[in-house]
């Protein structure tokens, strides 16, 4: 079983003899993030089959590291010695610019997809229907730095003259896309931007996702979360972890482990493939180098 290890707890710097890691086991261990889409423990369970499987391929220890926010996945990346991370687009796109991130492969759902959009969400039986319908009402953001869940409303609020700190009555940062979907069917908020692939997800699990929102409005697909590797990451790993992710659907076994991650394969993917989002941050007058107030207009 992969080992999960939530970067708030600490005592996660053990061996396999529950003892200090020795320098041998540390270089043996490549440790992948993750940033909090969801509830850290359904992501984490979602990640480890496909963990579980590299570490047979790979002849290394493969650690899942949950990232605690969005906010703080960056430093939380340098902070905690990963190797590599499957960063959301925005969190990506700040990685690239600040530490040199180097993008490699993302997954391709089940459904054929590998993007997503980011969409804006009411309930279904609320009479918002439009950016007029929206004044005096609760909005609830997922974080700054994710496109779906912040980047995509300024954009929708600035093609609209809107000001959302003084267009809205309340609006505030639930923390995880999830939180902003039951967030909108408890009432908590009137208006929500999400990621469409969550969205997705949990309306399979659950009818009151699926019956009970209604989408106003989406962006342009970006790539699905995609894991980049540390900028000093040796070229022998990264080149075998990539050979690995992009054969693995040739492979029974990686067949097995693709099914449990709800992929079809996994492609390869290159900084070129977030245009979109280069584009968001241009026109919103963004400096994604910046190391605050990038995502804060």
């Amino acid at each position: 079983m992969t080992a999960l290890c939530l970067l708030f707890v600490s005592g996660c710097k053990k061996g396999h003899d529950g003892g200090p890691q020795s320098n041998q086991q540390r270089r043996q261990t490549l440790v992948i993030g993750l940033v909090p889409e969801q509830d850290i423990f359904k992501q984490v369970h979602r990640y480890e089959p496909l963990a579980e499987y590299l570490e047979r391929r790979l002849a290394m220890n493969v650690r899942l590291s949950a990232m605690p926010s969005y906010d703080n996945a960056l430093t939380s990346f340098v902070e905690n010695k990963m190797d590599a991370a499957f960063f959301g687009s925005m969190t990506y796109v700040l990685a690239h610019a600040r530490l040199g991130a180097e993008v490699i492969a993302r997954p391709v759902a089940l459904d054929g997809t590998s993007s997503y959009y980011g969409v804006m969400i009411v309930r279904a039986d609320s009479r918002i229907r439009s950016i007029r319908d929206m004044k005096g009402k609760r909005l609830a953001f997922v974080d700054r730095n994710t496109m779906a869940g912040y980047l995509f409303p300024l954009a929708y609020f600035k093609k609209n003259h809107v000001d959302y700190r003084t267009y809205f009555k309340e609006f505030y940062f639930s923390g995880t896309h999830e939180d902003v979907v039951y967030d909108i069917l408890d009432r908590k908020a009137d208006v929500g931007a999400v990621k469409s692939a969550i969205l997705v997800r949990l309306a399979e699990e659950d009818p009151k996702v699926a019956n009970g929102l209604f989408i106003i409005s989406r962006t342009p697909p970006v790539p699905e979360n995609s894991l980049a590797v540390r900028r000093d990451l040796g070229a022998s790993l990264k080149e075998k972890l990539t050979t690995v992710l992009l054969n693995m659907h040739e492979d029974p076994e990686g067949v097995e482990a693709l099914r449990a991650f709800r992929a079809e394969k996994f492609i390869a993917t290159t900084d070129g493939d977030f245009r979109p989002l280069y584009v968001y941050t241009r026109e919103l007058g963004m400096d994604v180098h910046a190391e605050h107030g990038a995502t804060r207009p």
